[in-house]
């Protein structure tokens, strides 16, 4: 694999890109699939398959840094408080509740999608149609109160109903935080919760999605390769932070709309074009 300075500021971008759709409903392994038909990094397909994936490490610890507080379940500053945050651990059972369809069609299917439907047809597809779902839910819960207001106030019903929605995600162009944002609003989640609940449920699945990635792909990295996926990784940390925080303050004054639009419209230039020169 050759490394020049072409090469890393292609990764670069692809860091970049990767820090703003992984957060936002917008699809990041959509994008970062359609930004590879434009600018294709110099290097194996088995390395590209993995660097797609493991990229997200650098994005989920920008959730780990902003959200410590409420994700870790030991208390060590306050000796009058109980050394284990009991909410907290519940609320890792419930993410756990709600990994569990994701983890097992992934296993089970996760090579037959990739082989057969990460093409910009099919992404442009999901785009759309998942775009028109944010408009038409939030024109239903227009004037409507949440049931749910409150990270704390997700059951266990809650959450394998948004695990079950999160399934959808395995189709590129979905998105993974589309699908449960969208699953979380069709059963009452408020948008505040539905986000921070699809933070939380982020952080096991990547991990776990990127583990199975440098499995398959193995560990004898080239130096070229270490470097890419290291700058890949440590952007997408530095722009997640700041995605993370704009989205945060975003859906407290407004809805998610505007994001459906986004998808519709690329949806469509990505049709025509495919179209166009097919």
């Amino acid at each position: 694999m050759k490394l020049d300075f072409f090469e890393i500021l292609k990764v670069i971008f692809l860091g970049i890109v990767e820090g703003i759709t992984e957060w936002l409903p917008i699809s990041s392994t959509g994008h970062m699939l359609l930004v590879d038909e434009f600018l294709k990094l110099n290097c194996s397909d088995a390395f590209k398959e993995m660097f797609f994936v493991v990229i997200q490490l650098g994005a989920i610890m920008a959730v780990v840094l902003i959200f410590w507080k409420k994700m870790w379940p030991f208390n060590h500053s306050d000796k009058s408080r109980p050394f284990i945050k009991k909410h907290i651990f519940s609320m890792w059972f419930k993410v756990v509740v709600a990994c569990i369809p994701g983890a097992v069609v992934t296993i089970l299917f996760d090579d037959y999608i990739e082989s057969h439907f990460h093409t910009p047809l099919v992404i442009a597809a999901t785009l759309i149609l998942y775009g028109i779902a944010f408009i038409v839910i939030e024109n239903r819960n227009k004037g409507m109160l949440a049931e749910v207001n409150k990270l704390s106030e997700i059951t266990y019903k809650h959450a394998l109903l948004i695990g079950l929605f999160q399934v959808l995600s395995i189709i590129p162009g979905t998105s993974r935080s589309g699908s449960t944002i969208i699953g979380a609003l069709l059963i009452g989640v408020s948008r505040v919760a539905a986000a921070e609940f699809t933070f939380f449920l982020a952080v096991p699945v990547m991990f776990g999605l990127s583990f199975l990635k440098l499995l398959k792909f193995g560990f004898a990295f080239t130096m070229a390769e270490l470097v890419i996926l290291l700058v890949g990784c440590v952007t997408a940390f530095v722009v997640s932070v700041i995605v993370i925080r704009f989205l945060m303050g975003y859906i407290k004054k407004k809805d998610f709309k505007a994001f459906g639009w986004y998808r519709i419209i690329l949806g469509v230039i990505v049709i025509l074009y495919f179209t166009l020169i097919g």
